[in-house]
């Protein structure tokens, strides 16, 4: 056989056989809290009001919070989601909780600080991404002991009161986060820990609520 026919024989049962490994889900985020597909910590979850989206909103509270998606197990894959936090000092802390354990306390979680977005600041403007692990990891040590290596700013920045739209690649141990669309990452970050799937949910932090819609999940094999 002509051997350059073989190579284009090759290339696409490799590209069938990744297809193969690949499973992608998208997620009615009212539809599953409908039918009660949460489960909750520390946060009250409602549909989003006046039908702005298919979405959930994430009450605030003090202390972190998180609407787990009941029995969805998440590896190595891609995330999406479209999420709205505010412009308002140290009250808008939303994200996704990923390869998390049944404890609530012990997960990896990618998150955003919208007031961060358009800081004059420089420094600010540099925290507007956060990787962080807990329990062992949270933003307090990784910023002492790691200053600058797991928080990143984004660059175009979004409008800190409107929606945007995140990208999360996880294929262990190293995370890429992309913003808006962007081909180039906003971050890319080595993993803190062993785990290597787990469960996934929606996160906000302390004094924060969030909202989010549009999750779509592919599932690598």
């Amino acid at each position: 056989m002509n051997t350059k026919y073989l190579i284009i024989i090759l290339i696409a049962l490799i590209g069938r056989s990744a297809l193969a490994q690949q499973n992608t889900v998208s997620y009615n985020l009212s539809k599953l809290l409908s039918s009660n597909r949460f489960s909750t910590t520390n946060r009250k979850i409602a549909a989003l009001p006046n039908y702005e989206k298919d979405g959930v909103l994430l009450s605030s509270d003090a202390g972190e919070g998180m609407a787990w998606l009941n029995g969805v197990t998440f590896g190595n894959g891609i995330i999406e989601v479209d999420m709205r936090g505010k412009n308002v000092e140290q009250q808008s802390f939303l994200g996704i909780a990923f390869h998390g354990l049944h404890d609530t306390k012990t997960t990896d979680v990618i998150y955003f600080r919208p007031f961060n977005f358009l800081a004059a600041d420089s420094v600010k403007r540099s925290h507007s991404i956060q990787y962080a692990s807990h329990p062992e990891y949270p933003w307090q040590v990784l910023r002492e002991k790691f200053n600058g290596k797991y928080e990143r700013p984004i660059k175009p920045a979004p409008d800190p009161d409107k929606w945007f739209h995140i990208r999360i690649e996880v294929n262990y141990p190293e995370i890429k986060v992309f913003v808006n669309n962007n081909t180039t990452p906003s971050m890319v970050a080595k993993k803190l820990n062993d785990r290597k799937s787990g469960l996934l949910g929606l996160w906000v932090g302390n004094n924060s609520d969030g909202a989010f819609a549009n999750l779509k999940v592919t599932f690598f094999k």
